[in-house]
């Protein structure tokens, strides 16, 4: 009987942890932990609400990544940032590797933060892979996810993101009916 019940919650603790480690997908309220901006802010998905936001996971030795982050901060220069905002996640480079980069960059109107080596950004996200970009629509949630792709995707995520800032910003939740005091 023991065993029986030891092997059981082996079985359940197996499974939990499978659980916690799914990649979020299509359809999921993304993690909300982004990091901290450049003055030292936390940068959350749900602060975000009403906005199509791109979260690319990139890494300096990542050629595309260098690439890629540029021209989504021009992509995000020409729909506006009312409307899309970029969040580069700095993912397996030291911090002064992150720092150069972030100071080179200074001129990109993204938001750079920074991925320690605990990785307590990535993890939630499932991050096996660089690039690593989801798209998050203005109803907070997930809409795409690329791992791994290159420039043969620039149309297709082109294309994603037209259809997110075409649909409509969610409504304002209504504020609670007052109740009487007794």
């Amino acid at each position: 009987m023991k065993r029986s019940i030891r092997h059981t919650l082996a079985v359940l603790a197996l499974a939990a942890a499978s659980i916690g480690h799914a990649r979020p997908g299509v359809g999921d309220v993304p993690p909300d932990y982004l990091g901290r901006d450049r003055d030292g802010h936390d940068v959350r998905v749900s602060a975000l609400r009403g906005k199509v936001v791109i979260v690319s996971f990139w890494a300096s030795w990542c050629s595309y990544c260098m690439k890629e982050l540029p021209t989504l901060a021009a992509l995000q220069k020409m729909k506006g940032p009312a409307d899309l905002q970029v969040i580069g996640v700095s993912h397996d480079d030291n911090l002064d590797t992150f720092r150069k980069i972030r100071s080179r960059w200074k001129n990109l109107d993204v938001i750079l933060t920074y991925d320690a080596g605990d990785h307590r950004i990535a993890n939630p996200y499932a991050v096996d892979g660089i690039p690593h970009m989801v798209m998050i629509g203005r109803d907070g949630r997930i809409a795409h996810v690329h791992v791994g792709y290159g420039e043969d995707m620039v149309g297709q995520i082109l294309d994603e993101v037209d259809e997110l800032l075409d649909q409509p910003a969610p409504a304002p939740a209504a504020p609670a009916p007052a109740t009487p005091a007794s």
